[in-house]
């Protein structure tokens, strides 16, 4: 079996040194939201970069020399991450792995760009992202696009002559996501009775559900974070909706549950194939759980972007950002997601959105193929 390889990084609000620098380390980076109420993604991100650093020093290091974490904090914020990505570029950090939100992994990139810094994200979904030529810019997970049309195709037949609402929080990610559904949906011969835009950080949607009973709505898709979705769902049941919530794969945080909980249960979201149970990962995903942490969501995505610039630094025979690029686009990747390579634009040419719902006990799960909900 191929060794793999990986990276990661360290905490703090901006960025932060872990320990003392020598002439032989390699700084990279990892950037997300360490702080602010979508934290818990940031702690996946940090979890799966730790983890990979930890791994690739322990085999030797890059090239010889051992790597050195370093973690910015964007917060979710579209000016923090730039200013994030400033400050890596003038630190000269040849990689970045991150960010979470399409509203930082986006505006993060041209600073990244201007500075000769690559950049992997491992869980923002916007199509913008890789779609303006950039040359230094990568993901690991699938586009909202293509996450959409499932969600769309799926409510269209499953939900066939049932009155449908469409939500989204305004966010590059929630509206991206959400627009793309809607127009996998009315592709698909469907057509939805509401469509609300509602503002992060709102904690009474009453009004909203309201609404939604007024008309009847059997099926409520969200384009949005979990914290809200998590409240407007709660919501929901407490005015004795029980319509169908569906999402994307920003649900995909056990916090959903302590916003929701019993409430949850039945919900479902997109996302990729469940990575803890890839046999390409069993054996990462066990030292996680030795340790009593459960690489749920983006943790083993991020795992996974630092083993492809590890392996695309081990053959380019360099760090040199741009030769690195070029050489991610020209090979595929083993990694704990399995087998990975990239077309043009940096977006992997394979993608598996599936379905997954919260059990009475709190944990979501991938519904197998043909089970419907």
């Amino acid at each position: 079996m191929k060794t793999m390889w990986l990276a990661g990084v360290a905490l703090s609000v901006g960025l932060a040194f872990t320990g003392t620098v020598s002439a032989q380390d390699i700084s990279i980076g990892v950037a997300g939201p360490i702080t602010g109420q979508y934290a818990s993604f940031g702690t996946q991100l940090k979890n799966g970069a730790e983890a990979a650093v930890a791994d690739i020093n322990a085999a030797g290091g890059v090239m010889g020399k051992k790597l050195k974490l370093e973690v910015g904090d964007d917060a979710c914020d579209p000016k923090q991450a730039r200013a994030v990505a400033e400050k890596f570029a003038s630190q000269k950090v040849p990689f970045v792995v991150g960010h979470y939100c399409s509203s930082s992994s986006i505006p993060a990139s041209e600073a990244y760009a201007d500075g000769g810094v690559l950049q992997i994200t491992p869980a923002s979904t916007n199509p913008t992202f890789t779609e303006r030529n950039l040359w230094n810019t990568f993901r690991v997970c699938g586009r909202d696009d293509q996450q959409g049309t499932v969600a769309g195709n799926y409510i269209a037949k499953t939900y066939e002559g049932k009155n449908i609402a469409i939500l989204q929080d305004k966010s590059t990610y929630g509206k991206g996501l959400a627009d793309e559904m809607k127009k996998a949906l009315n592709k698909a011969g469907a057509k939805e009775k509401m469509y609300e835009a509602y503002t992060q950080g709102d904690k009474d949607f009453n009004s909203l559900v309201s609404k939604m009973k007024a008309n009847k709505i059997d099926v409520v898709y969200v384009g949005g974070y979990h914290t809200e979705a998590g409240l407007i769902l709660r919501q929901m049941r407490g005015q004795g909706m029980t319509s169908q919530m569906i999402s994307g794969d920003a649900i995909a945080t056990n916090e959903f549950w302590s916003i929701t909980g019993a409430a949850g249960e039945g919900m479902m979201f997109t996302f990729g194939s469940d990575p803890r149970k890839r046999p390409t990962a069993a054996a990462v995903v066990k030292k996680f759980k030795d340790k009593n942490v459960d690489p749920e969501g983006y943790t083993l995505y991020t795992y996974a972007a630092m083993q492809i610039w590890t392996q695309a630094v081990a053959k380019a025979k360099t760090m040199d950002a741009k030769k690195v690029a070029e050489t991610i686009k020209g090979g595929k990747w083993d990694t704990v997601l399995g087998p990975i390579a990239y077309d043009k634009k940096g977006d992997i040419t394979t993608v598996d959105y599936v379905f997954y719902k919260w059990g009475k006990d709190g944990k979501y799960d991938e519904i197998p193929a043909g089970k419907g909900s």
